[in-house]
């Protein structure tokens, strides 16, 4: 039998896990070489000052990561553009946190001036953008469909080789169409990047399968379609009209779905006379 595969949830605990035990290795770091005059302080204290900052930066900056994400995948923004706006938005959160945990041993909430306020908040930057980029750079290699540019690594289009007709079923030794539940069918219209995970849409529904989008692209049979971004890729039959907003393009599918189209596929696009 198959082994089944990890439940989204349990994948997201345990990323959540590994990520929390990183922020405290990077927190022991920070505790040792005590930035912003924190060295003064003894070493015990150190390491949960800056092991708490270090999980709440993570409390702070994560979701706003989620974001960003969310915004390249489904508005077509570029990934660092979007994940700086989400670094300079997660830190004023954290900055507040953080004036308010310093003034704790005053014992009343002190708000600092403009001056010491864009200092505290230029300092928090300084060491939640450096982590933010540590983070997407390491989780680039170990978790590819988080970052990893894919239309460098398969063909943009994959061309028929016989008259159109609805993909047959797959063979069950097709580990995409077999972590599909039944009810789905095998009628792939579009595959969808979601983190670590790819979303599969089909006739009838969409599930999670857990697999790189380039990898589920390479399943996908003999189904003529095309990688029209990143985060996504799209069978020809599925497309119903094309939706344009000033430059942003997007493809109108079966069921509703919508799928961004990546400016840089766009003349790949016409060229295939798609849009």
């Amino acid at each position: 039998m198959n082994a089944q595969p990890a439940s989204p949830r349990h994948a997201l605990l345990r990323r959540i896990i590994i990520d929390l035990a990183a922020m405290a290795v990077i927190g022991v770091f920070l505790a040792i070489i005590g930035p912003f005059g924190s060295i003064a302080a003894p070493l015990p204290e150190r390491l949960v000052t800056w092991i708490g900052f270090a999980w709440l930066g993570y409390a702070c900056y994560r979701p706003m990561q989620g974001v960003a994400m969310w915004g390249e995948r489904t508005l077509a923004l570029p990934r660092w553009g979007v994940l700086t706006a989400a670094v300079l938005v997660g830190t004023v959160p954290m900055s507040v946190a953080v004036v308010a945990i310093n003034s704790a041993p005053l014992g009343s909430l002190r708000w600092p001036g403009l001056e010491a306020a864009m200092a505290t908040y230029f300092s928090v930057l300084v060491i939640g953008g450096a982590v933010t980029l540590l983070f997407n750079l390491v989780q680039g290699g170990a978790r590819a469909p988080l970052t990893e540019a894919v239309t460098a690594a398969v063909p943009v289009a994959v061309p028929v080789t016989f008259a159109p007709v609805a993909p047959a079923a797959a063979p069950l030794s097709n580990p995409l169409f077999d972590q599909l539940p039944p009810e789905l069918g095998s009628d792939i219209i579009a595959l969808e990047m979601e983190d670590h995970y790819v979303r599969v849409h089909t006739a009838l529904g969409s599930a999670l399968v857990l697999m790189r989008l380039r990898d589920a692209m390479a399943l996908i049979g003999d189904c003529e379609g095309m990688q029209v971004h990143r985060s996504w890729w799209v069978a020809r039959s599925a497309v119903e009209d094309v939706v344009r907003d000033g430059r942003n393009i997007r493809l109108k599918l079966a069921r509703g779905i919508e799928a961004p189209v990546a400016r840089a596929q766009v003349t790949a696009l016409r060229e295939a006379r798609w849009i």
